[in-house]
């Protein structure tokens, strides 16, 4: 009996799931240059001919990726950014969130590795290239805002709210290639660790 168009349909959304799975783990571990699509397509058991029928390119698979990975981050940070309360709760709250879900989740910490990144070895548009970075840049525009608005309550440390930012983003994918390239990786540190670079008296809430 034929496949129904809602059968064809969801054949392939977890087709695609399972290349973007795939890929995802490539991209991690090999670095962007390295990564292949026959690899991607092997690992999964597609033929490679098929897979191009869903991403016609290394660098449609890298975009597709790459985009999703920071609209869910910048989805992260923008509600944090938005809940009640003071900057130095807020800051706590995603400090702990971040460093739980990069030792729950081993695609979320395999996304921030791919975002951390050079896309030099892809033949990325200047259009593509300029939005990504667009899009790169947001988290840490919006932290260092957090930052800022937790120095003028007194609760974060004196320093260039950019510059703490930038140290933020740099720990945190750090600790995401710990957990993605060590078999078997420390645990992740407590969030309260992390904080002490950056609040005065973190535990005082937490």
């Amino acid at each position: 009996m034929p496949r129904s168009k809602w059968q064809n349909e969801q054949a392939r959304d977890a087709r695609r799931v399972k290349i973007r799975a795939s890929a995802l783990r490539q991209f991690a571990l090999k670095g962007l240059g390295a990564a292949r699509i026959q690899d991607i397509a092997a690992e999964i058991g597609m033929a490679q001919g098929l897979l191009y029928h869903y991403y016609p390119s290394k660098e449609a698979l890298y975009l597709d990726l790459a985009q999703g990975a920071l609209d869910k981050t910048i989805e992260t940070v923008e509600a944090v950014q938005g809940m009640r309360g003071k900057a130095h709760d807020k800051l706590l709250y995603l400090m702990r969130i971040l460093t739980g879900t990069i030792e729950q989740d081993e695609s979320y910490a395999q996304t921030l590795c791919l975002l951390s990144q050079s896309t030099a070895p892809l033949k990325l548009s200047d259009e593509d290239r300029n939005f990504l970075e667009e899009k790169r840049l947001f988290p840490y525009h919006v932290l260092a805002e957090l930052f800022h608005e937790g120095q003028s309550e007194g609760s974060v440390e004196d320093g260039e709210p950019m510059d703490f930012s930038l140290l933020f983003w740099s720990l945190v994918t750090g600790l995401a290639l710990h957990r993605t390239t060590y078999e078997t990786p420390f645990p992740m540190p407590d969030h309260r660790i992390l904080a002490t670079m950056f609040l005065k008296n973190p535990a005082a809430r937490s």
